[in-house]
């Protein structure tokens, strides 16, 4: 009885949410709502448009499939205690240029409000060192980042 009560709250008796768990998209996508809700545990109109980019980019899905794997990500990001089994989805599934790039996208998250803040910056540098990103190649993606938003304020 105290399995399947476990499983009713944690998600897992939900087929669909459990393979959710352990899929790459859904990983990153709670990984980029983690970022959008760092500073003021919302996700801002803006940040969700970068998000749903990001993940159209990355996976190619459809946009029904993008809005049910955002909401799912949203849910995932209030219930989730830590960020590794989304970090090791990543590791396990990403290879190292693909890493850097998510990275970018966390960036691309952060400064689509137009300020990045400290929350965001931590999360961002937490999550690089769980996913094995260096420091030089995070601040690279940082700078690649900023630099297309300065040249492109609607962005």
């Amino acid at each position: 009885m105290f399995d399947a009560l476990h499983r009713l709250l944690t998600g897992l008796d939900h087929p669909h949410r459990a393979a959710e768990q352990n899929d790459s998209a859904f990983a990153l996508a709670v990984l980029l709502i983690e970022v959008a809700r760092s500073s003021d545990n919302r996700v801002e109109d803006r940040e969700e448009g970068v998000i749903e980019r990001a993940l159209t980019q990355r996976f190619g899905l459809e946009q029904s499939e993008i809005i049910r794997l955002v909401k799912a990500a949203e849910e995932g990001a209030i219930q989730a205690t830590d960020l590794f089994h989304f970090t090791q989805a990543v590791v396990n599934n990403f290879s190292n240029e693909e890493r850097i790039g998510v990275i970018e996208m966390l960036w691309e998250v952060a400064y689509a409000d137009g300020v990045l803040t400290g929350d965001e910056d931590t999360l961002i540098r937490r999550v690089a060192g769980l996913i094995d990103v260096s420091d030089r190649d995070r601040g690279d993606a940082k700078l690649r980042v900023r630099d297309r938003f300065e040249g492109d304020p609607v962005k």
